[in-house]
């Protein structure tokens, strides 16, 4: 028996209760869910994330959705990928940006700008209402290796940059085989592009560390919020 099978099968799996899909309309959704929370650490969620599975602050889990089955969890393939125009323009757009990594822990700044991306950009979905204890338990609370990757506008000095500096806040989890992002968030009213930018720096991060994957999340084809995921090529589907 090999050491992924002997780590996953320490873990038992539940299924939820049904409840309204967050991506497509009139349908219902169920997830399957990998306990106990505690045994899950950063080497065996990495197993788990081979198998599709992804988190939510502590909570792993997959969507579960018969006959659906429409969410299909993708990743990048870091060494073949190649900018297209549009993404060219986009590193280029972008690049005054500094990056910083920190650590995981909460930051006023970054909680703040959360808000005007819910309220701007997903207004009415539940999480424009989060308050600053649910923030933490979506992201900044965490199980696995993970970090926030910010990007500010260029101030002389980051220690003393403003929240209106502050541009993008990526989660960003480490697995054995590359970087999952987790969520990002940025500000909502900057030109756009920010979004994707994120994702074109975790690439190039993967691509330094000499990680191979970039791991995306659910690709949806249904749902016009997750089908920007294939821009990114080339795009490995598990199914």
């Amino acid at each position: 028996m090999n050491d992924r099978t002997t780590q996953i099968s320490s873990i038992q799996f539940y299924t939820s209760a049904s409840y309204p899909c967050s991506y497509l309309p009139n349908t219902t959704a169920r997830s399957l869910v990998a306990m106990p929370i505690e045994e899950i650490n950063a080497g065996l969620y990495s197993q788990l994330a081979l198998n599709g599975f992804r988190r939510s602050g502590e909570h792993v889990y997959k969507p579960f959705c018969a006959p659906c089955m429409q969410c299909v969890p993708v990743r990048i393939v870091v060494n073949d990928f190649l900018p297209n125009r549009s993404q060219k323009r986009n590193l280029k757009q972008w690049q005054k940006l500094r990056q910083q990594w920190m650590p995981l822990q909460f930051h006023p700044q970054h909680f703040e700008l959360y808000k005007r991306y819910q309220k701007v950009r997903h207004a009415g979905g539940g999480m424009d209402q989060d308050d600053a204890e649910q923030y933490q338990q979506f992201l900044v609370t965490s199980l696995v290796d993970t970090a926030l990757l910010t990007f500010y506008d260029d101030p002389s000095n980051l220690a003393e940059a403003t929240h209106n500096d502050l541009k993008i806040v990526s989660v960003v989890d480490y697995l054995k085989d590359g970087l999952s992002a987790v969520y990002t968030f940025y500000d909502p009213d900057a030109d756009s592009g920010l979004g994707n930018y994120s994702v074109l720096c975790l690439i190039e991060h993967a691509r330094r560390l000499g990680l191979p994957y970039v791991y995306l999340g659910y690709w949806i084809k249904d749902s016009q919020k997750m089908n920007y995921k294939t821009l990114y090529r080339p795009l490995e589907g598990y199914i």
